[in-house]
């Protein structure tokens, strides 16, 4: 009966503790806004999986990073830059428009 008590305890603090950790990571993503610098973008999603520039602008991909802290809450998120300061961000594909010469975000359905 004591040890049934004792697994129901521990049971209850590992869920409250996961609970915790999870508030604690935060939206990562929400952190994100435009004006911000390549170095700020990745001290808060880490580096890029990849690099791409066009012209002016410049595209860093985060592949399958977490927007919160629950393991589930995973996905691909872009940030575009111009003239080094992030102009537009989210998830979705870039895509080039070759005729201004610019990067943008596609979002995905």
């Amino acid at each position: 009966m004591r040890q049934e008590k004792l697994i129901k305890s521990l049971s209850l603090f590992i869920l409250i503790l996961v609970f915790l950790v999870g508030c604690a990571t935060g939206e990562l993503t929400s952190q994100i806004h435009t004006g911000m610098t390549k170095d700020e973008v990745t001290n808060i999603l880490g580096n890029p999986d990849e690099y791409e520039s066009h012209g002016a602008y410049e595209a860093l991909k985060f592949t399958n990073r977490f927007k919160s802290g629950w393991s589930w809450n995973r996905a691909d998120y872009n940030v575009i830059f111009k003239d080094s300061r992030a102009i537009e961000f989210g998830p979705g594909m870039v895509r080039k428009d070759f005729e201004p010469n610019i990067l943008f975000i596609v979002p995905l359905q």
